[in-house]
Formats: structure tokens, C-alpha cells, sequence
């Protein structure tokens, strides 16, 4: 992978996953708190939401070692859940907006990309010109981006937003006990994506719903 392609995927990953936290502030706030609103964090503006490591060190040491699979993460947004008129439904919804917006976010790069197909005659195939080949390359990236993010945050151990939705399965007590892992959950995460259990490999699992994801979308 190329410098400049490199840049562009870790510029396309830094904007995905702010869209998803604002998401989660957005929700929030019409769920009844502002907290997302009141510290700034309703913006777009990267400088409000990058994390040294999650946003920029970690994705550009995954493009840089070629990795199959490239994810990352913006500053999380922060939420408190005591201003949310229903508790944990809301916590859950607040959580589930995230991937949803990434989601859809790949849904509408998809549908550009069948546009640009149906309006090309051909020309990304036979590589003639630059500028479609390069929006058809872009916006391929920004789906696959996308729905990398989402079924990463949907993987259901905390503090990873899949974690909420299901904690509400849970009863109350469960609940806590499960979600109070939270501080340990990203290192549990990571020993799985790098060491396979009983023939179980979450990075393998991420790779197949991703490619199934794609096949769905045609992209």
C-alpha cells in the first residue's frame, strides 16, 4: 500500500469513527442528556474527538503492516446515563446508534459506487481516465471502512457498544456485573484477535461477516 493511500484510508477510518461518536452524543441528547452537547463533542471537528493511539497510532501500524483488517476508534463521547429517561433501554439505544450511522453511512458509499458503475460505460474496469477510478476506489474504501467499525462495535464484550444492546437481555444484576469488565474488555479483545481459542478467531469471524457485509452491499 501506497503513502497516499495509506493517509486516505487512515483520514476516511479518523472521520468514520467521529461520525459514529457523534452519533452516540446526538442520540443522547434527544434521549434527555446533554453531557455529549455541554463538552463540545457535537462537532465534526476532528480535533474534538482524536485519540492519539486508537485514532491514529494503532490503524496507521495496522495499514503499515498490511493487515487484512484496518479498525480504529475516536475519543468516546461522554454520556451520563442518569439523564436518560429509560435507563438501560436508552443506554442501549445511545450504544446501537453508532454502528447504525457507520452502517448506514456504508449503505449510501454503496449506492455511489453503483451509480458511478451504471454511469462509467466501463471506463473504472478498463482503468481509462483518473478521477472515477479514484472516487469508485474512495468510496469503496469508505464502505469497507464502515462496516468494519460497525461489526467491530457490535462485538458484545464491554466497553464495545455491542455490549449495551445485549446487557439489556440481561437481568439488572447480571447486567452490571457483566458491563463492570469494561476496564479489562479491550484487552480480552485484543488477546482474541491475536491468539485463536479452540479453533474460534475473532479477527477470522470479523474478516467473514465483513466479507458478507460486502456481498450484500455489491461492493
Amino acid at each position: 500500500m501506497g503513502l497516499v493511500s495509506g493517509l486516505l484510508i487512515l483520514v476516511i477510518l479518523i472521520f468514520s469513527a467521529i461520525f459514529h461518536e457523534v452519533a452516540h452524543g446526538f442520540v443522547a441528547e434527544k434521549l434527555g442528556d446533554p453531557t455529549a452537547r455541554l463538552a463540545g463533542r457535537l462537532t465534526l471537528n476532528p480535533r474534538k474527538h482524536i485519540d492519539p493511539f486508537m485514532s491514529v497510532l494503532l490503524p496507521l501500524l495496522l495499514i503499515i503492516s498490511g493487515s487484512p483488517v484496518i479498525f480504529g476508534a475516536a475519543k468516546p463521547v461522554p454520556v451520563d446515563p442518569f439523564n436518560l429517561k429509560e435507563g438501560r433501554k436508552d443506554i442501549a439505544l445511545v450504544s446501537l446508534s453508532g454502528p447504525l450511522t457507520n452502517i448506514f453511512i456504508a449503505i449510501i458509499a454503496s449506492f455511489l459506487i453503483k451509480i458511478i458503475t451504471f454511469s462509467s460505460g466501463g471506463l473504472i474496469e478498463t482503468g481509462a481516465g483518473s478521477f472515477l477510478p479514484l472516487m469508485f476506489w474512495l468510496l469503496s474504501k469508505i464502505a469497507q471502512i464502515n462496516l468494519l467499525l460497525a461489526i467491530f462495535n457490535l462485538i458484545p464484550i464491554p466497553p464495545l457498544d455491542g455490549s449495551k444492546v445485549f446487557a439489556l437481555i440481561l437481568p439488572q444484576k447480571e447486567a452490571a456485573a457483566y458491563l463492570s469488565i469494561s476496564g479489562v474488555g479491550i484487552f480480552i479483545i485484543f488477546f482474541l484477535l491475536l491468539f485463536p481459542i479452540g479453533g474460534f478467531s475473532l479477527g477470522e469471524l470479523i474478516f467473514n461477516l465483513l466479507s458478507f457485509a460486502e456481498k450484500l452491499l455489491g461492493i
